[in-house]
């Protein structure tokens, strides 16, 4: 397995010399497995056994967690359940599609400021003249405007003002039409399957170890919208390797296996949290970027500085703390009939980073 050394200079190097032991230990990546930390090197990385133990305990009685993995420096420290496991991805997707969307998006196959009108976009009972004017950049940042009802629920649609009242860019909303159509588009351009574009662009380089090409499948009521959801179906295990892709600003291995930048930039925030809609939202510690939600707000310090997560019905995360070199995917599998809240995986978190002696002043969810 090959290491990861970020360049060291002189300032650093003196900072690191009295550093504790932990702070010295260098990031990997994995290979065919995820390399594991022994319980008896737990302390050595920083990590409390006795945090982890209450981690646990609360999981396991308070959560309907069926899979966990927590990876820290490119090393899982603990995980939970059947990790192998194949489920619904729900609403992640999108994270994931806006990862597939950036060496498209270099090359020029894919022009973010191309206008669906130009694209030929349209939909089961016609878009309005001003939706058309909505770009490629406005579907997936969830800024287009266009409040057509989508082929699957669970988003925000039953708060948007009427069709045709904003102009595109100018205002955000978690609809799905905007992200199914995304998906849409992205095919329609690039001449390729998502599915195949996830298993060539990270099933493959990142050595998935549970991919399956045939379990993928879309769905949704193609006559409300003719644009199907793209859900996808990934353990958990290999869930934190897309998160630890994102961690590691697309290098894999000493390898770019994606764009830097593109993932800096769909992982940074586009609608701060002063700006999300419904109102309610604004209660909350997330802005909106390319498909990710980014901490933002006066939440958006200590470990949660330019932290950011893909989310989805059920129970399901893959969030990214590189304050402290952190992944966290957690999956719930929706056949069970059950769901892990919204408040337990807050607590997950804090039990996490209380194992990992992160002090946290506030928690943005206090």
């Amino acid at each position: 397995m090959r290491l990861f050394r970020p360049a060291l200079g002189l300032a650093f190097a003196l900072l690191t010399a009295c550093a504790p032991a932990d702070a010295q230990i260098e990031a990997v990546w994995p290979g065919a497995e995820w390399e594991r930390v022994r319980n008896a090197d737990l302390a050595a990385h920083g990590w409390s056994r006795e945090g982890l133990d209450r981690t646990f305990d609360f999981i396991r009685d308070s959560a309907n967690t069926t899979g966990l993995v927590v990876v820290d420096r490119g090393r899982v420290v603990f995980d939970y359940g059947d990790v192998e496991e194949l489920s619904y991805l729900a609403s992640v997707r999108k994270s994931v599609l806006a990862m597939l969307y950036g060496s498209w998006v270099d090359d020029g196959t894919i022009d973010l400021d191309a206008t669906l009108g130009e694209l030929g976009v349209d939909d089961v009972g016609g878009l309005l003249d001003i939706e058309k004017r909505a770009t490629v950049r406005d579907l997936i940042t969830a800024r287009s405007g266009i409040y057509h009802a989508a082929s699957n629920g669970g988003d925000d649609l039953a708060n948007a003002p009427e069709r045709g009242s904003r102009e595109p860019g100018s205002t955000m909303l978690y609809n799905n039409w905007d992200f199914n159509a995304a998906g849409a588009v992205f095919e329609q351009l690039t001449g390729r399957d998502i599915y195949d574009e996830v298993e060539r662009q990270l099933a493959v380089p990142l050595r998935f170890e549970d991919w399956d090409r045939g379990a993928q499948r879309k769905s949704g009521n193609l006559e409300i919208s003719r644009n199907p959801a793209y859900h996808m179906w990934i353990s958990t295990r290999d869930m934190a390797r897309i998160g630890y892709l994102m961690l590691r600003g697309g290098e894999w291995d000493g390898e770019q296996v994606m764009s830097r930048e593109w993932l800096r930039t769909i992982s940074s925030v586009v609608t701060p949290l002063e700006e999300m809609n419904p109102v309610s939202r604004r209660d909350g510690y997330f802005g909106y970027g390319y498909m990710w939600w980014v901490w933002d707000g006066p939440g958006a310090v200590g470990p949660f500085e330019g932290a950011y997560t893909g989310r989805g019905a059920i129970g399901q995360w893959i969030t990214v703390l590189p304050a402290v070199d952190l992944v966290i995917a957690h999956k719930t599998n929706s056949v069970y009939s059950r769901t892990t809240s919204w408040a337990s995986w807050q607590r997950m978190v804090e039990l996490l980073l209380d194992a990992k002696g992160v002090s946290v002043d506030r928690w943005p969810w206090s």
